[in-house]
Formats: structure tokens, sequence, C-alpha cells
């Protein structure tokens, strides 16, 4: 049971969040009073309550509301967390299971601007937590250094193409952290979204970066999730990109078990993040398609895209380019999330070319 504190906090956050007639969280939207009222008491084996999960409650213009403290609150917590994952992952419904991990064949995936017009670079992502360990807000320090030590030896262990160094954060001289802020691949401490979550606790322990000698395969260690394999590159070569993560995470399974669940695939930290976990994102330049913004809405939508400014997430188009990404990974298998992100890809240059 959770103890009187928390049960009051929650109750504190729970007026706050009622109050918030402008709030539009998919939290705000499905923890109703009794859902409330069933689950403020609960507590899961490693001690996480429904506080640990909506501790970010004080950032009330989030657009989810809520992270999982560990792999046995998605199903304690469930009565909060199966509607809001059914909301987000479009017809991904409570009664749905989701497939078996498949990355299909490989060389379905091509080069979507052979000539180089439209896309400047290409990136696929997914995300995998270590299993037998919780998720941030409830990780010790111990443990997240022994989690970097097994990450840090089994990357160190790759061959071939994949080949690379780890850089821990702890101790990282200045010259290797501007040089990792150059090629954009160091992360920073949390957002206010991860911070209010307690995703950032004794930073920056256990947390650091691996990236292969030709810098286009990178692992984040104990960022938001315990491991974001990253696989990219300038241009629009799909294929390779989706090939080398494949083979990337296929080799790091070979040796750390990931937390995986029966009815919700892949588990990680966010629930925006789950089942397949895969991200595969262009940047792109659409200029025609950038003045005629609903035209670009309209085909996003119809192969379920997520059109982000070229930053990322809360962020402006800068110049015409985008972000363009996958939306659906749940429901669906890896191969099929990633072809549905090259067919509306596609989809857009030929517009764009049409348009001129």
């Amino acid at each position: 049971m959770a103890d009187a504190a928390t049960i009051a906090k929650l109750e504190e956050g729970f007026k706050k969040l009622e109050a918030a007639t402008d709030c539009k969280s998919l939290l705000k939207k499905y923890l109703t009073k009794s859902v409330f009222d069933q689950l403020k008491g609960k507590k899961t084996s490693l001690g996480a309550t429904l506080l640990d999960v909506i501790q970010s409650v004080e950032n009330l213009d989030s657009g989810v509301g809520v992270y999982a403290p560990d792999a046995e609150a998605y199903t304690l917590f469930a009565p909060l967390f199966d509607p809001i994952i059914e909301d987000y992952h479009k017809g991904f419904k409570q009664t749905d299971k989701h497939p078996n991990k498949d990355f299909g064949d490989v060389n379905q995936f091509v080069n979507v601007d052979p000539d180089g017009k439209f896309v400047i670079s290409t990136r696929v992502r997914c995300g995998r937590s270590m299993e037998g360990y919780p998720f941030n807000p409830c990780l010790t320090e111990a443990q997240y250094k022994e989690m970097e030590s097994k990450v840090s030896s089994t990357l160190s262990n790759l061959e071939g193409e994949l080949k690379g160094t780890y850089y821990p954060l702890t101790g990282m001289t200045k010259d290797v952290q501007q040089k990792l802020i150059d090629d954009h691949f160091l992360f920073k401490e949390g957002d206010r979204f991860l911070q209010a979550a307690n995703a950032c606790r004794y930073w920056p322990t256990g947390r650091g970066i691996y990236h292969n000698d030709n810098k286009t395969f990178l692992v984040w260690c104990d960022e938001e999730d315990h491991l974001r394999i990253i696989s990219m590159q300038m241009g629009g070569d799909l294929g390779q990109v989706y090939r080398r993560l494949v083979s990337a995470v296929n080799e790091i399974e070979k040796r750390v078990p990931f937390s995986h669940h029966d009815r919700l695939g892949f588990l990680t930290f966010c629930p925006t993040n789950l089942g397949t976990t895969v991200r595969a994102s262009v940047h792109i330049k659409l200029p025609k398609l950038a003045a005629n913004r609903e035209k670009l809405e309209e085909v996003a939508g119809k192969y379920s895209l997520q059109v982000r400014g070229t930053r990322g997430e809360h962020t402006e188009a800068e110049g015409g380019v985008y972000d363009i990404s996958n939306k659906r990974r749940m429901g669906l298998t890896e191969f099929q999330a990633v072809k549905e992100m090259q067919d509306g890809i596609l989809e857009l240059i030929k517009i764009e070319k049409e348009m001129q």
C-alpha cells in the first residue's frame, strides 16, 4: 500500500489536475475520480506508486502526462495506462495484443531520395529496457553503475561497421564533450518534463554515449530509457540505415535481455514509445508543401506520419525543413512501421515534385 503522505500528495495533484480546465493531456482525460480512487493506494513490488506515474502533473501543458516507473506499473496501473495507450497509439485497443518482433525483409527498404534533392538525413531508432531493472525514477545509483558496466562491455564487443567507443558522461573531458556536442550526439540532462518525472537522479552517473567510427551508429545509455539504439546517416538511404539498426539490435540482444510484455511489446519509460519502440525519421526539405501545411498534414495523416519542427518536438520548421516520422509503434511489426514511413515519404516527395 502507498503511505499516507504519498496519498495526500496524490489528492493534491488530482485537485490541481481537475482545476486545470485548459489542460489537454491524456492524463487529464483518463484519470477520472473512480480510476484515481482505484489506483491511489497501489504500489509495485519495486515500491512505485501512482505518484511516480503522474509526477509530471506539474507540467499541465504536457501532451500525455504519464510515465512508467517500472515494468510492473503497466500492469498494476493498467486502468490508467491502457486507455492512454489506446488513445495515443490510434487503434491499439485494450483487447489487442502487439505482434511478436519482426524486422521483416530488410531489403525491401530503399533510398527514398536517390537524387539527394529533398532528404537531408535519415535516422531509425528504438528504445530498450534491461530486464530486471526498474525505469529511471526507481533506479538506485548502484543500479545505474551496474547497468552502465553491462552495456559498455556489451558494446565494446561489437565488430565490423558497429565497432566504436563508449564515452561515459562521468568524468568526461571538455574536449570530448565539445566533440560530441559538435556531432549532435551529446544528450543533456532531461527537460522539465523528465525532471518532474524524477528521471534525472544521480546525473551523470551511469549515463554515456557509444558511437561507431563512422558516426552512423549511436547508443545512448540511461538517458530517458535504459538504451536508445540509433542508426543514422546523411541522405535518404533508409535501407542502409534500417539494416544497420537491425543488425545492432540483434547483436546487443544476444548479450542483454530486454524487458518485454506479452500484450504491449517492448517496454520503455514513456507509454508513447511501446511495442516496436521504432521511430524512423527523415529531415526533409519540402518548401512547396511547407507553404501548404494543410496538404502536408493530409498526406501525413493518411500514412500515420508525425510532422515536427526541424529540432524535434515543440520546435518550428527552419527553412521548410521538417522532421517527419512514423507515428504508429504498436499493433504492427517493426517492418510495417518503417514501411509505412517509407511509403509516406515517397508520396510526399512525389507531391512536392508535382507542385513545381
